[in-house]
């Protein structure tokens, strides 16, 4: 399992190339993804800045899958139909959210092209294993693409809070494809490039932030993050014994922040009668600021989790081959103690 030479510049060549286009787009333009004199009560930030950071993913991914046969052509691992699938689900997922940077698109024809994105990937061959039954594996896939897209968008509500947290969660699936020894596979190649794009719109989504990832970012994130965790969250190859409460912790726990942020937001709103569409300051890293915690340091509470959840994921892989009832329980407890610790801030906590 030699991580060769290879991988480190390409890593490094598209560090370099995802701050430079940032960097031109920044020059370039500064009215992208600003669809309103408005924007501002519903970010979190009290000034307007343009949504750059998607156009950047994009571009990065497309290279990754363009250089990939260059790279590693002794391999013969050509491009198979079910990464055609992922290209194509991820594509969708990044027009439609340029387009709703562009035009604030309505949530119908956001769920719909998001189910959409759930189709073609399980057409293509990427689904969920978890039931004997296809159509529930089917079923299945689509809450987790659909839901994931919306909880990675609804999670960019502060300074670099969605960028940390996907960089982690990207990590894990790294060194997960490292333990299936899978190297030379284009899905490395891509993680590799989505670690390399966040990491350069990272130091321009630091706060105080120069730009945004927007709908574009989120939503390309949302769908990419959801197809990589299908193989390899989801249907880990490393797993030598599979339990139905083994593969939901796995995914449950890689996106812990996601998942407790936006169960929380959702409770909270539809108890107000509001509803959970509609941005606001009401997130679990709203609430965390409104303790008195600065945007840096909420950020570091949020890494801290979600480097902790990672380490535990990849030990549940990599290290418990008998699986047993007292991991489940260890491990949900974990789980839910986050999430208490969470809701019960943002729902006690008000803004001073």
């Amino acid at each position: 399992m030699n991580f060769s030479l290879k991988h480190i510049l390409f890593f490094l060549g598209a560090l370099f190339f995802s701050f430079l286009i940032n960097s031109i787009l920044l020059k370039f333009v500064k009215t992208l993804g600003i669809r309103n004199d408005n924007e501002a009560t519903i970010r979190w930030s009290d000034q307007v800045k343009p949504a750059l950071g998607g156009l950047s993913f994009y571009i990065i991914f497309l290279l990754s899958i363009t250089l990939h046969p260059f790279i590693f052509s002794y391999t013969g691992n050509n491009i198979n139909f079910q990464v055609t699938g992922i290209i194509g689900a991820t594509s969708l997922g990044f027009l439609m959210g340029l387009a709703d940077d562009a035009y604030n698109t309505r949530p119908f024809l956001k769920l719909l092209t998001q189910v959409l994105c759930g189709i073609i990937l399980i057409y293509s061959g990427t689904h969920i294993s978890i039931f004997e039954n296809s159509y529930f594996n089917y079923l299945i896939t689509i809450m987790w693409v659909v839901g994931l897209m919306n909880s990675i968008n609804m999670l960019d509500n502060m300074d670099s809070i969605t960028t940390i947290v996907s960089i982690i969660i990207a990590f894990t699936i790294f060194f997960l494809i490292l333990l299936n020894n899978e190297l030379n596979n284009i899905e490395m190649t891509i993680t590799i490039g989505l670690l390399a794009a966040l990491f350069g719109f990272l130091y321009f989504n630091w706060h105080p932030s120069k730009m945004y990832m927007g709908d574009t970012g989120s939503q390309y994130l949302g769908i990419l993050l959801a197809a990589l965790s299908i193989n390899y969250l989801w249907n880990p190859v490393t797993t030598s014994e599979y339990s139905i409460s083994r593969q939901l912790i796995i995914p449950l726990l890689s996106f812990i922040i996601p998942i407790v942020d936006t169960t929380t937001v959702v409770i909270k709103r539809i108890s107000k009668g509001n509803s959970p569409f509609v941005g606001g300051k009401d997130h679990t890293t709203h609430h965390l600021s409104y303790l008195g915690f600065s945007e840096k340091k909420v950020a570091a509470i949020i890494a801290l989790i979600s480097v902790v959840s990672s380490i535990i994921v990849i030990y549940v892989i990599a290290k418990i081959t008998v699986w047993s009832h007292l991991y489940t329980i260890i491990f949900i407890a974990y789980f839910l103690i986050v999430f208490g610790v969470l809701f019960r801030i943002a729902t006690k906590n008000h803004p001073k």
